[in-house]
């Protein structure tokens, strides 16, 4: 199981293909989904151009940890992967990554978006717009997800 915070763009592909090249045996894995979430160019009916994320060291990851904890309790998982970007994200770039490994495509797909909807409702992150009129201001909830 993998947990990272990237303060760098990243490639959500090159992320899995690691994990399953580093963590995973093959032929054991019947079944992989995955999350990825970028950055849109609006929110809100507005134009949005960057967004800051902040969050506290070592409390989010805990609580990723935690949240992926559950997973593995709740589902027969082969592997999983939390990658989140930290600091400033542009329009396009990949903010969230969420994938699972399992021997079958229920237990894929369902802790998949058990990981992503936690992650949005329980993980410490504090997100800051920027519009393209310049204004900055913090994003108040997450939309609604299950």
């Amino acid at each position: 199981m993998t947990i990272k915070l990237c303060a760098e763009a990243f490639s959500p592909w090159a992320e899995i293909a690691e994990y399953e090249r580093a963590s995973l045996e093959a032929g054991a894995v019947g079944a992989c989904a995955n999350f990825i979430g970028s950055m849109r160019d609006n929110n809100e009916g507005d134009a949005v151009v960057a967004m800051t994320l902040e969050h506290y060291p070592g409390m989010t990851e805990g609580a990723l940890e935690t949240i992926e904890r559950e997973a593995v309790a709740k589902w027969d998982l082969l592997g999983c992967v939390i990658v989140h970007r930290v600091g400033e994200v542009r329009v396009g770039e990949p903010i969230v990554l969420c994938a699972c490994w399992s021997a079958h495509r229920k237990a894929a797909f369902e802790s998949c978006r058990f990981l992503m909807e936690e992650l949005k409702s329980r993980a410490p992150f504090w997100k800051k717009e920027t519009l393209a009129s310049g204004e900055t201001r913090w994003v108040e909830r997450n939309t609604p997800g299950y």
